[in-house]
């Protein structure tokens, strides 16, 4: 690693801040199929009508389902990829819940796997054996993260950018392309990225070894 990359990784790093918290993350997808995430679901309050999902009346009156999920299951693992690879924490975990929503078995439309939805191609270079094993999954997406870092020079939207889009078109735009998907995809990284750093700092009993 150069001088300059040991730096910004230092300065990436260096943003976690030290605090304990137990959440639980709420998602829903709108008529438009964006997916919204919020720590509690707004008024009125949800109904129960299965096991960890429910729905709920939107203040326009449409039923949306929503999924509960811990988003602690995963701490220890994405703590400890995030060190390996000299990132923050924060960040590692608000890529896992933009891209998958902390579902390990999760498979996008266009392929892409597991916790932080490698594609095949992707999860072979990050040498990922089983994308569905969360640990193995993990550490590829975190792997994958340092490359972009490393080659944006450490731009945080840059590199969150080129993990949705691809570091290509992130490239030939000098910026974070004007996809609509690319740019909502960086708003909602970014913005999860801002929540954790002041809401995961698991405690030395969560950490595991890389």
């Amino acid at each position: 690693m150069t001088r300059r990359a040991a730096a910004l990784a230092a300065a990436l790093a260096a943003v976690l801040v030290p605090a304990v918290a137990r959440a639980e993350l709420y998602t829903y997808t709108d008529d438009q199929g964006v997916v919204h995430f919020t720590n509690l679901p707004d008024k009125p309050a949800p109904v129960p009508q299965a096991r960890n999902t429910f729905t709920w009346n939107d203040e326009l009156g449409a039923l949306r389902r929503v999924h509960r999920v811990d988003v602690t299951d995963f701490d220890a693992i994405i703590l400890a990829a995030a060190r390996y690879y000299s990132l923050p924490a924060a960040l590692v975990k608000a890529v896992v819940a933009v891209e998958s929503s902390f579902e390990a078995a999760a498979v996008s439309d266009k392929g892409a796997k597991g916790l932080m939805q490698l594609i095949d191609d992707t999860a072979r270079e990050m040498y990922v054996r089983d994308p569905f094993d969360a640990r193995d999954n993990v550490y590829g997406g975190a792997r994958y993260l340092r490359v972009l870092a490393n080659r944006f020079g450490g731009d945080l939207r840059l590199t969150i950018a080129a993990y949705n889009a691809g570091p290509s078109a992130v490239e030939r735009a000098g910026d974070v392309p004007a996809f609509d998907e690319t740019r909502t995809y960086v708003q909602r990284v970014m913005a999860l990225y801002k929540h954790y750093l002041v809401s995961f700092a698991p405690d030395e009993t969560t950490r595991a070894r890389p």
